[in-house]
């Protein structure tokens, strides 16, 4: 059940993000604020209400959450910069960039992110050794595991039919 929730999970987070990184319309700080508040949080409450924190389905939304709250960032000093850098790991540069590239105001409170930030984010990232890739696979499989319960009957023990015609089984 475990396993089936983080692979669930995984492709809701693979889908909304490849939405938002597609979408100028959906880049912004309410968007931001509605994913991070309204949506996520909902399926981690979910997820604990369920009593499923150890499956690993929540760690495969960070992405999505990062994104959330780059949108809802300050993004105007180097400090911001930084503090964009040090939080958003889980996304690619080229996701950073194309996330504040196409963030787009939505009321007069707001600023349309400069290319000088989008520079100094580029230049903050530089050392970093990530994949060239924006969108996320969103048909990628986690492997599935089976535990392994030991049975309690020892193989001296068991009897094969010969119904079965398994004669070229020896017992040793």
């Amino acid at each position: 059940v475990q396993q089936v929730f983080k692979q669930l999970f995984y492709m809701i987070n693979a889908v909304a993000l490849n939405n938002l990184l597609l979408r100028k319309d959906v880049c912004s700080w309410s968007t931001g604020m509605q994913l991070r508040w309204f949506n996520i949080s909902q399926l981690e409450e979910w997820l604990h209400a369920k009593n499923l924190q150890q499956s690993g389905a929540a760690k495969t939304l960070e992405p999505l959450i990062q994104a959330a709250q780059l949108l809802q960032l300050k993004k105007k000093t180097s400090e911001d910069a930084e503090a964009i850098c040090s939080l958003c790991t889980s996304l690619t540069m080229q996701q950073i960039v194309k996330i504040l590239n196409l963030y787009t105001p939505v009321n007069e409170f707001e600023e349309r992110v400069t290319v000088a930030f989008i520079r100094d984010i580029q230049t903050h990232l530089q050392e970093r050794n990530d994949p060239p890739q924006l969108l996320l696979d969103f048909k990628h499989m986690f492997p599935v595991s089976f535990p392994f319960n030991p049975s309690s009957i020892t193989m001296d023990s068991i009897h094969i039919p010969a119904s079965l015609n398994l004669e070229f089984l020896n017992k040793v």
